[in-house]
């Protein structure tokens, strides 16, 4: 198979180039980035919507990759606790070698077909949940055999990759090919495609947590309020929705424990 994500960079002689030259280019190509995210939204949809359904059942969020790819699935899933004020166990990123990987390369960790079944069983995976496969290529072997084996198992899958007609594009249910095309350094799919990948995910747990009802307006009423400025910035939240000055919404954010709770407080009395 012939894959997009390998072909050559559409610049040469890269180490002749000025700084500023270097930039302007990966600016250009970047810049192509989001238009190439654009032709996916109706997929994006579609999946989003089977996650919702699912995940209204008591079902979670899983994503499954190696690499780059894994490590951006972690990012994702991580960060769903703090600003949606969901729990650690809905929305979980898995990667090919372990947690180790997250921060060091574990070899041939995403040539094993068999271990991201056995990773999802470590979590008693079922079937509500999802499992969306994250590879750039399309090719690895790690997303591969763990899509099949949910697949068979009745779990619903879905892929974020940048090469269409990749192995892992016609195993997933809910296919999302972004086709960025070569990258500025070829075959560096830590660039175009690693950021294509990023701005699908955010979009799809965005979109999942609204549905659930984790925002109000457009406001993170329930995120965690783990840190100074979080607390300032739900305090702000209160001020805004009860029309009070700082330090009463100050004082009801601490009282209540969480932006939501002190705004339905103040609507109540």
């Amino acid at each position: 198979m012939e894959r997009l994500t390998e072909s050559t960079s559409r610049y040469n002689d890269l180490e002749h180039m000025s700084t500023g030259d270097l930039l302007r280019h990966m600016n250009t190509e970047d810049r192509s980035v989001p238009l190439a995210v654009e032709k996916t939204l109706p997929a994006v949809e579609a999946l989003v919507d089977a996650i919702v359904e699912r995940m209204q059942r008591g079902g979670r969020l899983f994503y499954i990759g190696a690499g780059t790819s894994g490590r951006l699935g972690i990012v994702d899933a991580s960060e769903c606790p703090p600003t949606f004020g969901v729990p650690h166990g809905l929305v979980i990123g898995i990667i090919a070698g372990g947690d180790t990987a997250i921060r060091k390369a574990v070899e041939f960790a995403e040539d094993d077909t068999q271990q991201a079944y056995i990773d999802l069983q470590e979590h008693h995976i079922g079937p509500d949940d999802t499992v969306i496969g994250i590879a750039a290529s399309g090719t690895t072997p790690y997303v591969i055999g763990g899509l099949e084996e949910c697949n068979a198992h009745g779990v619903l899958t879905g892929c974020i990759t940048c090469n269409p007609g990749s192995p892992v594009a016609t195993i997933a249910k809910h296919p999302i090919v972004v086709a960025v095309g070569p990258e500025f350094v070829t075959g560096s799919t830590r660039m175009k495609s690693g950021t294509a990948q990023k701005l699908v995910l955010n979009m799809i747990s965005t979109s999942v947590m609204i549905k659930l009802g984790r925002v109000k307006g457009n406001r993170m009423v329930d995120m965690q309020l783990s840190n100074n400025k979080l607390i300032d910035r739900g305090t702000r939240m209160v001020m805004d929705s009860l029309n009070v000055d700082y330090t009463k919404a100050n004082e009801m954010l601490r009282h209540y424990g969480s932006v939501r709770r002190a705004i339905e407080a103040g609507h109540n009395l």
